[in-house]
């Protein structure tokens, strides 16, 4: 699909759709656009396109929401390491998804997130480890989450247990998530262009795209002071359940030939 050749009708308000609905979540949560633009594009093209597709809006979404949210010090100052280890990863990971079947990344992320909304119900495990060496976390959570991105281009279950785990205010967690994020769409687009996968056609082809996400933002952005700590952390658990359903129902489609 990248360059959109031939573009059905139909085709054309999916994808509208699969920024509108994905850039209305980020403004109201602070997160989620990659989260839910990668599974809803993945119905019509493959991994890759997909994420190519959303490689311009994700970065235009996560400057505005880093520009609009404000208390730096407490966030970007605190939690710079992340930004660096994510990075990494996502150059591995990006690496991968050029020469490789990104397919079972999904399932992989599927169960992550699975695990981390079980983990009440799994006594044995124990993450106090997390708050006692936040230096050590932020590396051993930071790597894996740039490789998920690179290749699934989703990296926020990870972040959200290491973050939740640490009690970190909303703010500061939606602040460092986006600086996260942009970093690990800088680094893949490196690989990419190098890749030979990203021109100036496929750029200009996504930036409508692009001016659609962020118009969503804007109104997402509207709903986001309406929305207390506890809620802000209800609607993740929830929006995790749904994209690790959505990401086992396509891995799934894909082993028995379902999806092309």
């Amino acid at each position: 699909m990248p360059g959109f050749d031939d573009i059905s009708c139909l085709e054309l308000v999916l994808l509208v759709i699969a920024m509108l609905v994905p850039g209305l979540i980020h403004g109201a949560l602070g997160l989620g656009f990659p989260l839910v633009a990668t599974p809803l594009l993945s119905l019509l093209t493959d991994v890759r396109s997909a994420v190519l597709i959303t490689l311009l809006p994700t970065m235009s979404v996560n400057i505005i929401s880093l520009l609009k949210g404000g208390r730096w010090r407490g966030s970007i100052g605190r939690f710079w390491p992340m930004t660096i280890y994510v990075a990494v990863g996502s150059w591995l990971g990006s690496n991968i998804l050029v020469v490789s079947d990104p397919t079972p990344f999904k399932l992989l992320l599927a169960l992550i997130i699975l695990m981390y909304l079980n983990l009440h119900r799994i006594s044995a495990i124990r993450l106090g480890w997390i708050r006692a060496h936040p230096s050590m976390a932020m590396l051993v959570f930071g790597l894996p989450a740039g490789l998920l991105a690179g290749t699934v281009n989703v990296m926020v279950p990870l972040l959200i247990i290491l973050f939740l785990e640490l009690k970190i205010p909303p703010t500061a967690t939606v602040q460092t998530f986006n600086m996260c994020f942009l970093m690990g769409k800088l680094t893949q687009t490196l690989v990419f262009a190098r890749a030979g996968y990203l021109n100036g056609e496929m750029l200009i082809s996504t930036a409508p795209l692009a001016v659609v996400a962020v118009a969503a933002l804007v109104i997402g952005m509207a709903l986001r002071s309406r929305i207390a700590a506890d809620t802000y952390r209800a609607w993740l658990r929830k929006l995790l359940w749904v994209v690790a359903l959505v990401l086992m129902a396509q891995y799934l489609a894909t082993i028995f030939g379902l999806v092309a």
